[in-house]
């Protein structure tokens, strides 16, 4: 007998029929191919987020597709490990498969990320998508797993003295996930040089990074930001409790602001 699943690309089409006549609502996980310093699974930013979605499927009756792991990875370019996709393809690919999931019949289609350079590129191909006409009541746009968490959470996982690519955090994570993805013999400790600064404004991490390909494999000689020696199983499984709280969250204030905000 066929097990049930949520996720859509181990459904059947009748599956699929039956699940859109209870939800209407998709995840899809966005995340990056790209090196995650020598000890960690290059497809981290991809992994990450779909098991979040997993996670997170049941509370809300949502459906999984499949993830999109070719993004914006060109700040490390450099590296072997960078496999990524033109911005203008990218946001391409976002706006038609809004198109093609609203066709289906999904009105709520959720861009779940895990690549912070994805955030912006997403969100305006879920307009340019509105734009080229979806069907009423549907809406399409991005959160990053992250970006409910308390500032206690964040000033725990999220700092620029913890490090945000491939140290404690992230690592964690995948050792929570599958210990086995990781080579904690070849764990390392690398912060980017970042001098001092007067206003210690996130925009100066936005024009050094998004706007420079290359950018990590210049600043970095193993492409790590923080401390991976320090990432532990346990440390990971609280911070994907810390996702999954964020984002049902996130989806539970967005469904109010749609529902209360709008006056015409």
């Amino acid at each position: 007998m066929k097990r049930s699943t949520p996720f859509l690309a181990e459904m059947t089409n009748r599956e699929l029929e039956q699940f859109l006549e209870k939800s209407q609502t998709v995840i899809i996980p966005v995340g990056a191919t790209e090196q995650h310093g020598p000890h960690s699974p290059i497809g981290t930013d991809v992994i990450i987020p779909q098991e979040i979605a997993r996670r997170v499927a049941g509370e809300i009756e949502a459906v999984i597709a499949p993830s999109l792991a070719y993004t914006l990875s060109y700040p490390h370019r450099g590296f072997a490990a960078e496999f990524s996709v033109s911005i203008e393809t990218f946001m391409a690919v976002i706006k038609d498969l809004t198109l093609s999931f609203a066709q289906s019949g999904f009105r709520k289609i959720v861009f779940l990320n895990g690549h912070f350079d994805n955030t912006y590129p997403i969100a305006y191909a879920c307009a340019q998508a509105a734009e080229a006409g979806l069907p009423e009541g549907t809406i399409a746009f991005p959160i990053n797993y992250w970006d409910g968490l308390t500032a206690e959470e964040r000033d725990k996982y999220l700092t620029l003295d913890k490090g945000l690519h491939a140290g404690m955090t992230e690592v964690s994570a995948i050792l929570a996930i599958d210990p086995e993805l990781v080579d904690m013999e070849q764990a390392n400790t690398e912060f980017p040089n970042f001098p001092e600064t007067i206003t210690e404004s996130p925009a100066i991490h936005a024009a050094f990074f998004f706007t420079s390909p290359g950018s990590v494999y210049r600043i970095t000689k193993t492409g790590t930001w923080g401390d991976a020696t320090k990432a532990t199983a346990e440390q990971g499984e609280e911070y994907l409790g810390f996702g999954v709280k964020s984002v049902l969250n996130l989806l539970a204030d967005i469904d109010k602001t749609y529902a209360e905000l709008p006056v015409r």
